[in-house]
């Protein structure tokens, strides 16, 4: 060819010939994507730490406030992000929505589907955000196309910002000989596009299917060629649906987005739609509970469910909890709280689709059992916390002031805490809120709580104060 097909000049076509590399390695393909050199081999070289020169490069954020807090702020330019979760959950109608939001802003991006022709997307894309901005309509561009080579083609002539490939396991190279979704081939597509990101600083969406089991397809292949894994939970046939970081070398991996699916695509949801509210009647077997979810706090509840069973054959179910911990709290209810669960059968859950797995959400747990197991209810506007040890002792919990400030804000007004953690400051309210405090120090102590009402607790909490200030 004597004119080149992407810049239109003429007689600047070199011949080459790539260097054979190693099977599975990623130099070949990187040389050939960023210098096209003749050789094949790359000129980098080690530099000592120091000389290194930092980047000054910003992140991306993409305008969903719950997506860009579990990225960390936003896309990191030149990184891969695979995002994995059940069929019909929303994962490309999240990725959608967040390249509508970058093109508003007048940041190109390029939407790649190998499910989808371009007209179905698009008829998607007026379903979820109406009528098209012109903005839009010129910075998001949309290629149905199953051929990787093709893919990055058009992405080398769009230079994009943020790339998007639903899904990876359709993606295909024509010279493996493999059917797409193979292990070989997904992990040739994803090196590619790995590779791709890093020469041209464009951001790479990877979207992978899971198995029966919930895990990323590829036997976790793709999770180590990518920086950040995102997990996208929650029924499909319920509105509440969480994105979760499980790997994330540009932020943390504790931090949640909450969303909810409605007819016009994915709304971002406050966390006070996870707990119930405190203003109603308690009920047996659910109890409130201030719990951490990376920098935010989130008042979730815990609801338990007890009846009759089979001894030696008794049931443990825990949906959003820690199963083993789960066990573990019930063999402490029995030997330290004088309740007999070895012929019950326990279901526990986290209300709200999310997932408690910190200590700090023990005794809300070991309350809400023993609350469904003897009939009785928490006393109104009540939330606990605390971990519970095998000895029965309630052992402290961090970040204290910002678990009782959530709690104020969803109206509690008595909370229930480590009394190893009670202080002057605590016992006068943190941050001027009205919460009555109740500081135990052991799991039967806990349970007398269950019994009781807010003014039968304020002769408690009264001379616990004056031995404060003694």
């Amino acid at each position: 060819m004597g004119k080149c097909p992407d810049c239109n000049a003429w007689d600047s076509l070199e011949q080459f010939i790539e260097a054979k590399a190693a099977p599975g390695s990623i130099e070949g393909a990187a040389d050939s994507i960023s210098n096209g050199s003749g050789n094949g081999q790359s000129d980098r070289q080690a530099e000592p730490l120091g000389m290194v020169q930092p980047s000054n490069e910003s992140r991306l954020p993409t305008g969903v406030q719950e997506f860009d807090r579990v990225l960390g702020g936003g896309f990191v330019p030149g990184t891969a992000v695979l995002l994995g979760g059940d069929p019909g959950i929303g994962k490309s109608t999240l990725l959608l929505q967040a390249l509508a939001s970058l093109a508003d802003a007048g940041t190109n991006v390029l939407y790649a589907s190998s499910e989808e022709s371009a007209h179905q997307v698009r008829r998607r894309a007026e379903r979820l955000h109406g009528s098209t901005t012109e903005s839009r309509n010129q910075h998001l561009w949309v290629l149905a196309e199953t051929n990787l080579a093709r893919m990055l083609e058009q992405a080398r002539k769009v230079h994009p910002a943020v790339l998007v490939v639903d899904s990876i396991q359709l993606v295909h190279r024509v010279d493996v000989d493999a059917v797409p979704g193979s292990v070989s081939q997904l992990r040739r597509c994803a090196l590619d596009l790995v590779s791709f990101a890093k020469t041209s600083n464009c951001v790479v969406v990877m979207v992978g299917h899971v198995t029966k089991d919930g895990l990323l397809a590829g036997p976790r292949l793709l999770e180590h060629l990518v920086d950040v894994v995102l997990s996208f939970d929650g029924d499909r046939h319920h509105a509440h649906r969480v994105v979760r970081a499980i790997k994330n070398r540009f932020g943390s991996t504790f931090e949640v987005g909450l969303f909810e699916m409605t007819g016009a695509g994915l709304q971002q949801v406050d966390e006070t739609t996870l707990a119930s509210d405190p203003s109603l009647a308690p009920r047996p077997g659910s109890v409130a509970v201030p719990a951490l979810a990376g920098t935010r706090c989130l008042l979730a509840e815990v609801q338990a469910l007890t009846t009759t069973g089979i001894l030696g054959g008794a049931k443990r179910k825990a949906s959003g909890l820690d199963s083993n911990r789960l066990a573990m709290l019930l063999a402490v209810l029995e030997q330290h709280g004088g309740l007999r669960l070895a012929d019950q059968d326990v279901y526990v859950s986290a209300a709200g689709g999310v997932k408690l797995f910190e200590p700090g959400t023990d005794l809300a747990v070991t309350l809400a059992v023993a609350a469904a197991r003897t009939g009785k209810t928490a006393p109104p506007a009540f939330a606990a916390i605390g971990e519970v040890g095998l000895t029965g002792q309630i052992r402290s919990c961090g970040h204290l002031e910002q678990r009782i400030s959530a709690a104020a804000r969803r109206g509690v007004r008595l909370l229930a805490l480590p009394a190893l953690q009670m202080s002057p400051q605590i016992a006068s309210g943190v941050s001027g809120s009205r919460i009555q405090f109740c500081p135990v120090e052991h799991v039967s102590e806990a349970l007398e709580l269950l019994s009781a009402s807010i003014s039968g607790n304020s002769t408690k909490i009264d001379r616990y104060k004056k031995h404060v200030s003694h």
